[in-house]
């Protein structure tokens, strides 16, 4: 049985990490680089780095903030935001990253994913997918959630897997913030069709949540969340202690 992964999320505007619920109402939290370091050092797994803007502003990730933020980090980094060519991904690469999170980019041209899988290898390029739905349908959604693609997400995420995506990160609109639990359904359909490791985002609001997505769906590899962990209104120590006990294997 694989490990399962506990990753925050540093949603990152101007500098500052931010959040808000449905990928709306944003509202600052703190420094970057400074939950990079304390999440580096209090049990998470990995770590994930967007800087939330980026594509919508039609700019570059900040650099030296970046840079800053991945020097003090000593666990796994994905860095997304704004990525749209292989001089995007070396970049970021350089700048510290470990992985590298495409989503607006690969919609604008899907052969972004081949070609960075063929260059840097499946496992540094990791899909980033926002999906809502829209009359009934599974919809992907671009620029920060802002604009709807028209795309339907199951068929996109199998063809950008197929491409050579090694790593997806499914983040539900619907549930982005709300705090009642990871979308299940949505992940279920997505669990169906890919074979690479799924990240589940959008929804945790406590414990519990955690442990009925692995329990339900055991293919979903990591839980990621951004707000309970911020506002320390779950401490990574204790959710892992609590998954261990369910049975739910975790690195302690």
């Amino acid at each position: 049985m694989i490990t399962k992964r506990i990753i925050p999320c540093l949603d990152v505007r101007d500098g500052r990490v931010v959040k808000g619920v449905n990928f709306t109402g944003l509202r600052d939290v703190s420094s970057p680089v400074e939950l990079a370091e304390y999440y580096s050092s209090c049990g998470a797994d990995e770590l994930v780095f967007y800087d939330i803007t980026a594509s919508s502003d039609g700019r570059k990730i900040f650099t030296e903030i970046l840079k800053e933020t991945a020097s003090r980090v000593f666990i796994p980094l994905t860095v997304g935001g704004g990525i749209s060519s292989l001089e995007d991904f070396d970049r970021v690469l350089k700048c510290g990253a470990d992985k590298v999170s495409v989503n607006s980019g690969a919609i604008r041209d899907p052969s972004l994913i081949g070609q960075a899988a063929r260059r840097y290898g499946d496992q540094c390029v990791v899909l980033s997918v926002d999906v809502k739905r829209v009359d009934g349908e599974f919809r992907v959604f671009a620029k920060g959630g802002r604009e709807d693609t028209g795309l339907e997400a199951i068929e996109w995420i199998r063809r950008c897997v197929g491409d050579g995506a090694g790593e997806l990160v499914l983040n539900s609109i619907d549930t982005d913030g709300v705090k009642r639990g990871f979308d299940l359904e949505m992940l279920a359909a997505v669990c169906e069709v890919v074979r690479v490791p799924v990240i589940a985002s959008g929804g945790a609001g406590c414990i519990e949540d955690f442990i009925t997505l692995f329990k339900t769906l055991p293919r979903v590899d990591a839980g990621l969340a951004a707000s309970i962990f911020h506002f320390g209104e779950v401490e990574i120590s204790a959710l892992k202690k609590a998954m261990a006990e369910a049975g739910i294997l975790t690195r302690i």
